[in-house]
């Protein structure tokens, strides 16, 4: 399965500039999601993170993973609670930055999932640059009925 960005904003409530998925590449039942993310020198967290030498920030990298994980989430869930959940970032473990993310560089998101309780997923997720391994993070989440 290959999801482009209109169908990704039909899952996620996400909107520029927080948005982090580009495309998803492949789903694997309920137990992996690949994703892609475009880096460019237009992210809005350039401007203020370390502008003479752009790295992307750590926090929006285990975010990338996250969001890749919820889409996998809300892709179990039938269309109407897709629009009337939200899926909870509640816990990261293990966060490892192995190499600097800078602008031009594509990212290619695997999350597996490790364990799956109800409405509560722990995943493993990794971030590649050019087959090499760029982050990685165990990631906790709550598929939730909107407030």
């Amino acid at each position: 399965m290959e999801l482009r960005i209109a169908e990704i904003m039909r899952i996620l409530p996400h909107r520029y500039p927080f948005l982090l998925i580009d495309r998803i590449v492949e789903v694997d039942g309920d137990r992996r999601i690949v994703a892609i993310k475009n880096v460019t020198i237009n992210e809005p967290f350039f401007v203020g993170h370390f502008p003479d030498a752009p790295v992307m920030p750590g926090v929006m990298i285990v975010e990338a993973m996250a969001q890749a994980g919820a889409i996998m989430g809300l892709l179990h869930c039938s269309p109407e609670a897709i629009h009337n959940s939200l899926v909870y970032f509640i816990g990261i473990d293990e966060a490892r930055f192995r190499r600097p993310i800078v602008p031009g560089d594509q990212l290619r998101i695997v999350v597996d999932v490790l364990r799956r309780k109800g409405k509560v997923w722990k995943m493993k997720g990794q971030v590649l640059v050019d087959g090499e391994l760029a982050a990685e993070a165990t990631l906790l989440s709550s598929i939730s009925p909107k407030p």
